[in-house]
Order: structure tokens, then C-alpha cells, then sequence
């Protein structure tokens, strides 16, 4: 019994403690646990605000080295990836039928001049004769009928000769083609370079009446060009003159430094339009689908060979940089204010947080200058950290 009194009176005490701390928290409610906020501290870093785009590698400059006259290729004198200098012999066209024209040519200029000296001889002898006549006529020896024949043989010889000086002038000039054509089957490197394609094997008969055949490739390698896209939302803020570096897929480590030496003022898509009138309606109710870009272009010296034709290029054209800049991240940005600057808190020694207008510079993908208003050190609020979220989330300006 007295041990069934005990757990009794020990249920009581129970229940009472309980109904006493329930009061005490309906009364006296737990303080509020303070808010905590992610923050940043401003701190010091290179910063650059950039474009960025995608682009090709092509040679400095390429030539297609084609056929000028037609024929079978006899001999090839180099090979994908040979050097040549310009004047170095690269294809030789079977030239039995060019030297038979020039043969044909030559012929036909001697023959012509041999009838030019013959009728030089003719003319000598109508002189002759209309000087006797105009002797004769003046002293009444001959009839002046005579006289006039002599005069029209001497005009008409005189003619003759001049038709043959224009015959001579024109075939001068197919024997100075045919000589020409004759030359064109030993194709030679126009510029230095490297052969860089071989379009024909020994054997084959190219045929130049319908189009001009290329037979090799060569392209200057000591200097490649890049045609970097940039969108239309980029564009107008790009200029010649920008510094530009870029990286190449192979070797994202190596940076390639630049400048930018021209844009084109046409898009690339101008290359493909056409300019008939049905497809200039088309062309409109597309446009506004259909992204636009244009060719940013600048150099780069490769004097060890290692980048190549149509390699890809990861662009970045900087539009500004700041060395040893303070600065936060861009989340700790909200609107910007009417005068164009920004309104951040900042969280002093005692964990209360504070306004304060900051001015602005540059900025990337994540982080901006701060030129006035913030020094190394201070902490900026980012957002709730018991929620995980920022406070406001900001859209850096720039190019993407």
C-alpha cells in the first residue's frame, strides 16, 4: 500500500511540473532567435568585364592554286604539308599540245612577215613606177590615164602593207599566248607558305574551259586569323582596338593574347542570303528567330606551329579591367539607384546590419568593383541563411 501511495504522489508531482512549465511558456514566451544572414567580405582582386564568343581559326592567308590550261597532270612536286617559297615549282600539266599551238603560232608570224617583205618589194616598184608617171605627165610624154593607175597601185600597196603590219601585230600577240599557255602547265607557289591541301593525284586530266580546277592549297601558317562571332547584344559595345585573348579546346590552360583589328559590318549570315525577291519575305518573318552575329577578326602570331585551321576558339574581348580592385559579389547588389549607384547592407563589429550607397565599376560573372563606399574587409549581406537563399538575385552586365 505504501508503495502504490508513493507512485501515486510521484504521478502528481509529475502532472503539476508539467502544467507549470506549459504556464510558464504561454506566459513567458522564448526570446526570438536572432536572424543570420550569408555574408561576404570585400576583399581585393583583378577584375575584367569581357564579351565573350566563339570563333574559328584560319590561315593568315590562302590561295587556291588552280590550272590555267587543260591537260593531264604529269607530275606532282609536293605533298600535303610541304614548304614552299613562292616560285617553286608545285605541278607540271602535259604540254605537247601547248607547244604544238606555239609551233602553230610562230609559223604563222614568219608567214606573215614573209608576205610583208614581198610586198615591201612591191611597193618599191610602184614607186618607181609613179615617180617615171609624174615625170612623163609633166612633160606631156605620157597620158595622165597612166599617171593615176600609178598613183592607185602605189596608194593600194601602200594599204596592203599596212593590213599586213596589223596581221603581224596579231599574230605576235598568239604567239606571246600561246607562250603563255605553254608556261601555265609548270604551275609554281604564288606566295610562301605551306601546302596545306593536294586536290589532284599525278594522271588526272584536268579541263580549265569550265572551271578553273585547283590542284593545291597554300596557306602562310606563321600568323593565324580569327573570326571570332560576337551576337547582336554584344556588338555595339565592341570596338577595333579592344584587347582579346582566347583559349583553344585542346589547351584550355594557354591564354593568347590579341587585339581586335576589325569587325565586319555585316553579319555572317550575308553570306548565305540571297537577293531574289522571293526569299526577301521570308528572310524578314525569320529574322526575328534567327540569331545574329558578326565576325570580330584579329591575328595571332604562330610561329611554332601549334594552332591550326579551324581549330575552336574560346573568345573573351575585355571592355575594362581593374588590377588589385575592391570587391564583392554581384548577389549583394539590389536595383540600381537614380543617381546610378547601389544601396548594400553592411554588417558591423556587433552583427547589426546597416544601408550604405556604394558606387560601382566593372564587373564579371560573379563578382564587381566597388569603387566607392566599401574598404577591404567589410562584410556585406548576401541573404538569409536559414532560408538558403539570396536576398535578391542580379543579372551581371555583360556579355554571355
Amino acid at each position: 500500500m505504501r508503495l502504490v501511495r508513493f507512485l501515486r504522489v510521484v504521478a502528481l508531482l509529475a502532472i503539476a511540473g508539467a502544467a507549470l512549465w506549459g504556464a510558464k511558456l504561454w506566459f513567458f514566451p522564448a526570446e526570438t532567435e536572432a536572424p543570420r544572414y550569408l555574408t561576404a567580405t570585400a576583399a581585393r582582386k583583378d577584375i575584367e568585364q569581357v564579351v565573350l564568343a566563339t570563333g574559328a581559326l584560319e590561315a593568315f592567308k590562302q590561295v587556291s592554286v588552280g590550272a590555267q590550261v587543260s591537260g593531264q597532270i604529269k607530275s606532282l612536286k609536293v605533298d600535303f604539308g610541304s614548304v614552299v617559297k613562292a616560285g617553286d615549282l608545285i605541278a607540271e600539266i602535259d604540254s605537247k599540245t601547248q607547244e604544238n599551238d606555239l609551233k602553230n603560232a610562230e609559223a604563222q608570224l614568219a608567214n606573215v612577215k614573209a608576205q610583208r617583205t614581198a610586198k615591201q618589194a612591191t611597193l618599191k616598184q610602184a614607186e618607181l613606177a609613179f615617180a617615171r608617171q609624174k615625170k612623163m605627165l609633166a612633160a606631156n610624154a605620157a597620158p595622165r590615164e597612166d599617171y593615176e593607175t600609178a598613183e592607185a597601185t602605189l596608194a593600194a600597196t601602200r594599204a596592203e602593207i599596212d593590213a599586213l603590219d596589223a596581221q603581224i601585230e596579231q599574230a605576235d600577240i598568239q604567239v606571246s599566248t600561246a607562250r603563255l599557255n605553254l608556261g601555265y602547265t609548270r604551275i609554281v607557289a604564288p606566295i610562301d607558305g605551306t601546302v596545306v591541301a593536294v586536290v589532284v593525284e599525278e594522271g588526272q586530266t584536268v579541263n580549265s574551259n569550265q572551271t578553273t580546277p585547283t590542284i593545291v592549297k597554300i596557306a602562310r601558317l606563321d600568323t593565324m586569323t580569327v573570326k571570332a562571332e560576337i551576337s547582336e547584344a554584344d556588338i555595339i559595345r565592341v570596338s577595333d582596338g579592344l584587347p582579346v585573348y582566347f583559349t583553344i579546346l585542346g589547351d584550355a590552360d594557354h591564354r593568347y593574347d590579341a587585339t581586335l583589328r576589325m569587325i565586319e559590318p555585316a553579319p555572317t549570315s550575308i553570306n548565305s542570303d540571297t537577293s531574289s525577291s522571293s526569299s526577301s519575305s521570308s528572310s524578314s518573318s525569320s529574322s526575328t528567330s534567327t540569331a545574329i552575329y558578326y565576325n570580330g577578326i584579329f591575328d595571332v602570331p604562330n610561329p611554332d606551329g601549334r594552332l591550326r585551321i579551324d581549330m575552336t576558339a574560346q573568345v573573351s574581348i575585355v571592355l575594362g579591367a581593374a588590377r588589385g580592385a575592391v570587391t564583392i559579389p554581384t548577389t549583394a547588389l539590389g536595383s540600381r539607384d537614380a543617381d546610378g549607384g547601389y544601396t548594400v547592407q553592411v554588417v558591423d563589429a556587433t552583427g547589426a546590419i546597416a544601408p550604405r550607397k556604394i558606387r560601382t565599376g566593372i564587373e564579371d560573372e560573379t563578382d564587381v568593383e566597388v569603387k566607392e563606399g566599401l574598404a577591404i574587409g567589410d562584410k556585406v549581406v548576401l541573404g538569409d541563411a536559414a532560408a538558403g537563399t539570396s536576398m535578391q538575385m542580379r543579372m551581371p552586365r555583360m556579355g554571355l
